[in-house]
């Protein structure tokens, strides 16, 4: 039945150009905004894992930056180590050149009295971010011989999420302790067994005084040695934990890249497969157009059975 009134085939003809377009509009979106599911209208599913996994990879960013200032903590103080290692053996050196007859040990003492003040100096100097680990005060409110490093960023199965960290102990690390009773490497009290029998450590001791004999020179000597093989067992912890850290902030990394990628592979459009439909969709319009066209025309073919 041919109608003025109702044009079946325009009705039609308008609703599928109508999707069509329609359908242009989300590719076009999803080609400007480089997302199939960049709101949770498209997927609230992907949407709510993707936000969430977002969220998480920002705390692995700032676990990365906690390592990265963990790591120079440790650098610091490693480094401080190693350079009072050098001193130490010095001191040593000196001490053996003491134990020679005839020598002048006021001399040798002047040296050694030196290189104690940049043991010192070291020690005081080996801080970052505020925190010394070679100078402490075991005696204060606020010390903790424990120092922990945030590590790492873990989401349950359950949903919950906890935060791990790396301890480090420095009790072994102090080069001196402002404590009465100092238990630091180098200003722990030892006594020597010559007829002197001096209470010194290795920031005090004094090859000058009062009959001070070879023994306890020799003591000195093996204290200062004890002292030197202690900081070598510092230094070679702090290295390790060094390398832990740095292992770890490698791992972070490469887990955020992952995170990343599966992110990615739950909303990121398909580039090339959204051009090769927008220029389908387009083509579809063209023709969607011209069916409406035609369509539109019937009421013209009617309108020609009453002329003439």
């Amino acid at each position: 039945m041919s109608s003025i009134m109702t044009n079946t085939a325009a009705m039609t003809a308008l609703k599928a150009l109508q999707a069509t377009t329609k359908n242009i509009e989300s590719t076009q979106q999803r080609i400007s905004t480089g997302f199939r599911v960049a709101e949770a209208s498209d997927n609230a599913a992907y949407w709510s894992i993707a936000t969430t996994m977002r969220s998480d990879n920002s705390a692995l960013s700032t676990v990365q930056d906690a390592l990265g200032l963990g790591a120079a903590k440790v650098d610091v103080a490693y480094t401080a180590i190693n350079s009072a290692i050098e001193v130490a053996d010095a001191i040593k050196s000196k001490l053996v050149a003491a134990r020679e007859p005839g020598v002048d040990r006021s001399k040798i003492q002047s040296e050694i009295e030196e290189l104690q003040n940049q043991l010192g100096a070291i020690a005081g100097s080996a801080s970052f971010s505020g925190e010394n680990w070679l100078s402490v005060d075991s005696s204060a409110a606020s010390y903790s011989a424990t120092k922990n490093i945030v590590s790492s960023f873990t989401r349950a199965n359950d949903g919950t999420v906890s935060v791990s960290t790396i301890a480090v102990d420095i009790t072994s690390t102090a080069l001196v302790d402002a404590n009465a009773a100092g238990s630091g490497i180098l200003d722990t009290d030892f006594t020597t067994t010559g007829a002197a029998g001096v209470t010194v450590s290795v920031l005090t001791l004094d090859v000058t005084a009062t009959n001070v004999n070879d023994i306890d020179i020799d003591d000195m000597i093996s204290n200062v040695d004890v002292a030197f093989q202690a900081m070598t067992t510092s230094a070679s912890d702090l290295g390790a934990f060094k390398k832990r850290i740095d292992m770890q902030g490698t791992f972070v990394d490469n887990l955020m890249d992952a995170i990343e990628r599966g992110i990615g592979q739950l909303v990121d459009a398909d580039m090339s497969e959204e051009s090769t439909r927008l220029q389908a969709l387009q083509v579809q319009q063209q023709l969607g157009v011209q069916a409406l066209s035609i369509a539109n025309s019937n009421a013209q073919t009617i309108l020609s059975l009453f002329q003439g």
